[in-house]
């Protein structure tokens, strides 16, 4: 046994189960408002914030005490607390890219899901969307839009051959997986010209996103269905996002398949992953760990729970993704661009 590595291991079991607890932290702030009271950055005792707030004030203060011994606070000399611009852009300005604390209801779900991963793991391994808990579906939504809305317009599709000036004439767009909406909305209000269709199998979700069309003002433009990657009926689309969800798919290959049959001859597809490499090694990285935990309880049991169950997990990697769309019947598939934290593939036919 060797004393100084098991110090060193319980040093990092520490650290992440602090992690754990400040995610529950930060959801708390959020939704009470608390980073929001505090975004202008001036200083704040825990009595006016709690006051500002409507909230307990000694609860309050508890938790101000675990921001600032996280790093996410700073505490002034006469011990008001003030929560800098940098932590501002994550934890309390929803316009920003990095708007991460409403999406931390992912990992609120998974704690509360966590009977049913653990019998998905002694059963089939089958555990479907549908039956996480609620906070998964807005969960998602919240921690995906920031990305969508600094990226999917500005740097994903502009990377893509000749799709903008299709979107700026007037094309017709399938955003399959689409979830709430989100990136089909962003889509819809930067091309006026072109129609898009949102597509999931998730009929709550497809619910809502039909709600948040119209509260953006685009729902003459957007319209969603209910159906299966593998099921829609219309055709004829100049192109076809997957965003964030092909690896969730039990059967991605008959996705990139039927994509092929509904794309127009010149049609593109725009698909979007977790950044990943094609080895464990690559992926062991901080992204690549969220990542790997994330699939474990989200995506992979999602899958299997399927036709096909082919399983992917959100680090399956482009050499992987590459093969999908090949068995698919595409003929060029590439990496148009990146983030830290996704992959931006186009594959044409």
């Amino acid at each position: 046994m060797n004393e100084a590595r098991l110090n060193e291991f319980m040093g990092k079991v520490v650290t992440d189960m602090g992690g754990a607890w400040m995610m529950a932290m930060v959801l708390i702030g959020d939704e009470l408002g608390l980073y929001k009271a505090m975004a202008d950055g001036k200083p704040i005792t825990a009595e006016a914030l709690a006051t500002r707030c409507g909230c307990h004030p000694r609860l309050v203060r508890e938790w101000l005490d675990a921001n600032a011994a996280s790093g996410y606070l700073e505490v002034a000399a006469d011990g008001a607390y003030r929560l800098p611009p940098e932590q501002a852009m994550a934890l309390a300005n929803q316009d920003s890219p990095v708007f991460v604390a409403p999406g931390q209801s992912v990992v609120a779900s998974c704690f509360m899901d966590l009977d049913k991963v653990l019998q998905a793991f002694r059963g089939n391994g089958a555990f479907p969307w549908g039956a996480h808990h609620h906070r998964m579906f807005h969960g998602v939504e919240q921690f995906f839009r920031p990305g969508y809305q600094a990226n999917l317009t500005t740097a994903w599709l502009p990377a893509l051959d000749g799709v903008v000036d299709k979107l700026k004439r007037g094309a017709k767009v399938a955003d399959v997986g689409c979830g709430h909406g989100a990136s089909t909305i962003v889509m819809a209000k930067a091309y006026p010209n072109s129609q898009f269709v949102g597509i999931d199998f998730h009929k709550p979700s497809v619910e809502i996103a039909g709600k948040r069309a119209a509260d953006a003002g685009v729902g003459g433009r957007v319209s969603f269905t209910t159906a299966a990657a593998q099921a829609y009926t219309e055709r004829d689309f100049d192109l076809i996002c997957f965003c964030d969800c092909l690896h969730d798919m039990g059967d991605p290959v008959g996705a990139a398949r039927h994509a092929r049959q509904a794309l127009k001859d010149d049609g593109t597809v725009l698909l979007v992953e977790p950044f990943a490499g094609n080895n464990l090694a690559e992926n062991s990285t901080p992204v690549g760990r969220l990542y790997y935990a994330a699939s474990t309880m989200v995506c992979t049991p999602n899958s299997l729970s399927q036709e096909v169950g082919l399983g992917l997990g959100a680090q399956a990697g482009e050499a992987r993704l590459a093969r999908v769309f090949a068995e698919g019947g595409f003929t060029r598939f590439r990496r148009a661009t990146e983030t830290p934290f996704n992959l931006i593939l186009e594959a044409r036919k």
